[in-house]
C-alpha cells in the first residue's frame, strides 16, 4: 500500500486527497519546526543529545532539579526565541482558515501554530504549551517574563506559586507526567471523525500520542505520512513523502493552495 513518490507527484497527490476528503486532520511533530530553527530531540545534535530529559517526579521532588530545568528552558528560549512559523506552519494555518482542515494535533510546545493564525478550537497540544508557565497545585498560569524575573534576581532560584507556594513549572508535559486528559479526549474525537489523517514531522515513537494514526487508519480515514526517515506505520500508509515538509506543503500556503 505504502507509496513514495517524487516532489511535483507528493503535491498533486496530497492535494487530491484534501480535495476528496470531508475532515482533514494534521498530526505535527518536532519535524514541521525544524525548518524554523528549532532542533527535533532524536536526531544527532538534537536537543535530547545536548542534555538528558529531566523526570517530572525529580522536578517535583528537589528544588536544585527545578532550578536547573528553568536555567536549561531560559538557555533554550534565548537560542530560539527568534523563532517563526515556516512553510508548513502557513499551509496548514491556510488549510484551517479555508475549512479544508478540521484540526491539527500536535505534540510540538513551540507556540508556532498559533503564530501562524490557526485559533485554539481548531488546535490541540498533546505536550502542553512552553510559553508560559503554570502552578502544579493550583494551576495558575504565569508568565515566562515573571518567572525569569524571578530566577535571576534570586541567583537561579526556581521561583514558587506566589498564589499557593507550590512549584511553578513550563506548561509542558515531562517524562513521567500524565498526558492532559481533555486533550487527549478531543485528540481521539477529531481522529475516529477525521476520514484524511496527515502525519508531518513525527517519527510515531512517542505513545500514547503515536497511537493516533493508527487509530485514524482502523476508523477508515486514509493515511498520509511526510516524514524525514521511515515510521513504523510507513506500510499501511495510502502516501509516504520522504521529501522536505516546507517543500511539499509550499503550493498551499497561498489562497490558491
Amino acid at each position: 500500500m505504502m507509496f513514495e513518490p517524487d516532489l511535483k507527484t507528493a503535491q498533486a497527490l496530497l492535494a487530491d486527497f484534501i480535495q476528496d476528503a470531508t475532515s482533514v486532520v494534521a498530526f505535527t511533530g518536532a519535524g514541521l519546526s525544524t525548518e524554523c530553527g528549532i532542533p527535533d530531540f532524536r536526531s544527532p545534535g538534537g536537543l535530547w543529545t545536548q542534555n538528558k530529559p529531566i523526570p517530572f517526579d525529580a522536578f517535583v521532588a528537589h528544588r536544585e532539579v527545578r532550578n536547573e530545568a528553568w536555567r536549561r528552558k531560559f538557555a533554550m528560549d534565548a537560542a530560539f526565541s527568534g523563532a517563526v512559523p515556516g512553510r508548513g506552519h502557513k499551509a496548514l494555518a491556510r488549510l484551517v482558515a479555508n475549512g479544508r482542515m478540521s484540526g491539527i494535533i500536535t505534540q510540538n510546545i513551540d507556540g508556532l501554530h498559533q503564530a501562524s493564525g490557526v485559533p485554539d478550537a481548531a488546535l490541540v497540544e498533546l505536550h502542553g504549551n512552553g510559553t508560559y508557565a503554570t502552578c502544579l497545585d493550583c494551576g495558575t498560569r504565569q508568565e515566562l517574563a515573571w518567572v525569569r524575573t524571578q530566577f535571576e534576581a534570586t541567583g537561579g532560584t526556581a521561583p514558587d506559586c506566589p498564589h499557593c507556594g507550590g512549584p511553578v513549572k513550563s506548561a509542558t508535559i515531562s517524562f513521567g507526567q500524565a498526558m492532559p486528559q481533555r486533550e487527549m479526549e478531543r485528540a481521539i474525537e477529531l481522529t475516529q471523525d477525521c476520514d484524511l489523517f496527515i502525519v508531518l514531522g513525527s517519527s510515531l515513537v512517542v505513545y500514547p500520542a503515536a497511537g493516533l494514526p493508527a487509530i485514524a487508519r482502523r476508523a477508515g480515514a486514509n493515511l498520509v505520512i511526510l516524514n524525514r526517515e521511515a515510521t513504523d506505520l510507513d506500510p499501511v500508509a495510502d502516501l509516504v513523502v520522504r521529501a522536505d515538509i516546507g517543500d511539499v506543503l509550499e503550493p498551499f500556503c497561498t489562497e490558491g493552495g
